[in-house]
């Protein structure tokens, strides 16, 4: 609906998941007691012990050294304060370039993660080897490594280097719908996480609907194997050694690209105006298809942010979810649902049910889209004089303004407007005998020169054109719309209510069986209400 009502702006419409957080899980080695049972019937200790573990730590520690070594990848301690994207950008740009895959980058990172901690039973037990596993919290190193794949585009996996040595995945649809494109050789303009133009609109939509549990499974699958820590070929014929994929974090967006960028801040204002005074608590769950209901828990709220200076996020919140949007690069305005707890939508939160978790996601910011539509079909403020009375400069030629207020280029405007019989265009000496016959004026009151120059003003801003190589002029499109719009401002509305305040107002008692007179006794009592408010001020 949305694109519906806005569609002379807007050039097109996808939506597609944004960025996706997935937890990878060792099945066989994420409980205490498979642990213990690796350790003691797979492994052969009968011990398990902190040092055993550890071990297993430092040998994966040196094999990622040496792999970064041998394949002359740089790894590097994230220093703090530093964006971790922004330091890869240059290596990514290079191996991009070059047209080739694989990890360009390693960070090592101090962080709290998931573990085991071995502890004595406190009472002696019948079995001098049995030891108290129990799961924990605590610093230790994690990887980073900094992938270009084939399918999924730039990702991130990171692995922490003690067991049950847990995965976390970092995948951006954006990037695997970019690759699709490429595949299929359709043309396409994509700046930092969005896409501005594209030659197959139904080509984007049907790249970003073939992101699948399937393909995601399979590449990550891959990149575990290839970067995951090592197990010999006995540990992995005893146990079942795959990983279950489970979404911590999604993002999933709606994307209104639009031809010209005027409209989306103006849209945007209003929409955070009408989202904080409309968007109240039932509404937030009608839109995520909740009942509201006392026992609900979580947030249930609207706010704007101000990210940095000129860029603002307007938010609404439910439970631990959260749907923002924003406007970037004055050109797009998203529409973006992120999720830390599918439990909220009712959804699982494996890797398998991504569909479900697009299904939904697309009807809640669908939902969202259409209320805003109907907030929005409205006039909304587009400061043309404002514009054209601005100086412009086209290459190394700089024309004057526009002013609303000339006489010259309203008579102008009107004869122009009238030009029907004119095929083929006006010359200038035409449209100079028009205006001076028109207006009853003299060659020394509006001269030949004058006309000129004011051709010259319309003309850089797009208002005539000429006719081929003649010179001839004609009003383009919209120099029609600014021609009605001038002659509708001067003689249909402000000069009429001008009038009536400072000169001569109708007596209401007389007022003639007319629509438009109507209309403007009543701006007439609008404005007299003004005046007074203030005085009273």
């Amino acid at each position: 609906m949305f694109s519906k009502l806005f569609g002379n702006f807007i050039a097109f419409v996808y939506h597609c998941f944004d960025r996706i957080v997935i937890h990878g899980y060792l099945s066989a080695l994420s409980r205490p007691e498979q642990v213990v049972h690796f350790v003691r019937k797979v492994v052969g200790v009968p011990v398990v012990s902190k040092e055993l573990l550890s071990q297993r730590t430092a040998d994966y520690q040196n094999w990622v050294e040496a792999y970064a070594r041998n394949h002359h990848i740089p790894i590097e301690w994230a220093e703090k304060g530093v964006r971790k994207e922004d330091h890869v950008l240059p290596w990514l740009r290079r191996i991009t370039n070059k047209n080739a895959y694989g990890v360009y980058f390693v960070f090592k990172s101090m962080e709290q993660g998931s573990t085991f901690r071995i502890s004595m039973p406190k009472y002696p037990t019948k079995d001098p080897h049995y030891r108290i596993l129990a799961r924990q919290r605590s610093r230790f190193t994690h990887y980073y490594f900094y992938i270009r794949d084939e399918t999924l585009g730039p990702m991130v996996m990171r692995v922490a280097s003690f067991f049950p040595f847990q995965t976390t995945y970092y995948l951006n649809g954006h990037s695997f719908i970019e690759q699709e494109l490429n595949r299929a050789q359709v043309g396409f303009r994509k700046n930092d996480n969005a896409f501005l133009a594209v030659d197959n609109v139904a080509a984007l939509q049907a790249a970003a609907d073939r992101l699948s549990p399937g393909i995601i499974r399979k590449r990550l699958d891959y990149w575990t194997f290839v970067l995951g820590p090592k197990f010999s070929a006995k540990e992995r014929s005893a146990l079942n050694l795959s990983r279950f994929y489970a979404i911590a974090q999604i993002e999933y967006c709606r994307n209104f690209i639009f031809k010209r960028n005027f409209p989306i801040h103006k849209l945007f204002e209003r929409s955070c105006e009408l989202g904080l005074w409309r968007l109240t608590a039932d509404k937030i769950a009608t839109v995520f298809g909740k009942r509201l209901n006392r026992r609900m828990r979580g947030k249930l709220a609207t706010i704007i942010d101000q990210i940095e200076h000129g860029h603002h996020v307007f938010r609404a919140y439910f439970k631990s979810a959260v749907l923002r949007q924003y406007e970037k690069f004055s050109t797009f305005l998203r529409n973006e649902l992120c999720s830390n707890n599918l439990t909220d939508f009712g959804l699982r939160k494996g890797l398998d049910h991504l569909d479900e978790v697009r299904q939904t996601f697309q009807t809640i910011t669908s939902r969202f889209a259409g209320f805003q539509a109907q907030w929005l079909n409205v006039h909304v403020d587009f400061p043309l004089l404002q514009r054209i009375a601005l100086p412009i400069t086209i290459g190394s030629v700089r024309y004057p303004g526009i002013k609303i207020h000339d006489a010259r280029v309203i008579r102008l405007f009107e004869v122009l407007l009238h030009g029907g019989t004119h095929v083929g265009g006006w010359t200038a000496k035409q449209i100079h005998q028009a205006v001076l016959t028109t207006f009853d004026l003299s060659d020394q009151a509006y001269g030949l020169n004058q006309l000129r120059y004011d051709l010259r003003k319309l003309k850089g801003h797009g208002l005539i054109e000429r006719d081929g190589s003649r010179y001839a002029y004609r009003l383009t499109a919209k120099g029609v719309q600014v021609a009605l719009l001038f002659l509708f401002f001067h003689k249909r509305l402000c000069g009429p209510i001008a009038n009536s305040r400072f000169h001569h107002r109708p007596d209401p008692n007389h007022t003639p069986n007319s629509q438009l007179e109507a209309a403007y006794h009543r701006a007439d009592k609008a404005i007299q209400k003004i005046v007074d408010v203030l005085a009273a001020a």
